[in-house]
């Protein structure tokens, strides 16, 4: 058999084919030893490229955003959280950020913003279920769900599930003296835009954040949500004076005015949502 027959053999990976041929006992002793490096050598290739693509896709963490849209007494909410939700998740190794709005204004209602912190998608799904068949949970979740249930403290929630960028693939933990966070939901005309904002934020637009100190603290492209396609980020910042030159320093740049001119990034995020949020007292980022 000819040295390019068998390259192309082995390069066709099919090992049944593979191993008839090395079981023919008219077969060569070169033809034999050729063949059986040349699978072994394959497998093990085969073995790392799946190996290193695994690691990839274990390495982006996964982010839960709830927006929970109070019409009861907001203390009631925040003791629930504080004392048997967060502790729950707390107990899988899940952290949970909590913020309110940074300003309340009084013809809209109160809400509460949570952030949970998944290592991977599959660790969300088992530990989403875990926590229902949590006894701990579930007894000292009894009194807030019989007291909620005939009147409720918030009237919905939306969720909305997120995988984080390439650029920052885990949480970025803020300062401590940090007393304002800024919440931004970009959504597109359609998914090639959405990939193609990603793109921006990935290469070039986060690093000009870290330039001009806007603080980042996660960055998500949302998998499943109310409005799609989207992104999510979290940023921080000391206060709002420190904030507002931030972003003063970032619209001012020259890198900023040569990244949205680029045809590339024309029409990626045309529908915006800005929420300004303070940090709960028992917000753990």
């Amino acid at each position: 058999m000819e040295e390019r027959t068998i390259k192309k053999v082995i390069e066709s990976e099919n090992y049944l084919l593979i191993l008839l041929i090395l079981t023919q006992k008219k077969m060569k002793n070169k033809v034999i030893i050729m063949l059986s490096l040349m699978l072994v050598s394959t497998l093990i290739i085969s073995c790392c490229c799946k190996s290193e693509k695994n690691e990839e896709c274990q390495g982006k963490q996964i982010y839960e955003w709830r927006i929970y849209t109070l019409t009861g007494d907001g203390t009631v909410l925040d003791d629930f959280f504080k004392e048997t939700l967060i502790p729950a998740y707390n107990r899988y190794e899940i952290s949970i950020g909590a913020f309110s709005l940074f300003k309340q204004e009084q013809d809209k209602p109160e809400q509460r913003y949570l952030l949970f912190v998944y290592p991977n998608l599959k660790s969300y799904n088992e530990i989403r279920q875990a926590i229902w068949n949590d006894a701990d949970f579930q007894d000292a979740a009894a009194p807030f769900f019989e007291a909620t249930a005939p009147n409720p403290v918030y009237s919905d929630y939306e969720t909305y599930l997120c995988e984080a960028f390439d650029k920052i693939p885990e949480i970025r933990i803020p300062d401590k003296n940090r007393s304002l966070f800024e919440y931004r939901c970009y959504h597109s005309p359609n998914e090639d835009a959405n990939k193609r904002k990603i793109k921006m934020f990935n290469t070039e637009e986060i690093d000009l954040f870290d330039k001009t100190g806007i603080n980042s603290v996660c960055y998500g492209e949302i998998l499943s949500g109310k409005n799609m396609p989207a992104l999510i980020y979290l940023t921080w910042h000391i206060d709002e004076d420190t904030r507002n030159e931030a972003w003063s320093a970032f619209g001012n740049h020259p890198d900023w005015a040569l990244m949205k001119s680029k045809p590339e990034y024309k029409n990626t995020a045309t529908n915006n949502k800005v929420q300004l949020l303070s940090p709960m007292p028992y917000s753990q980022f």
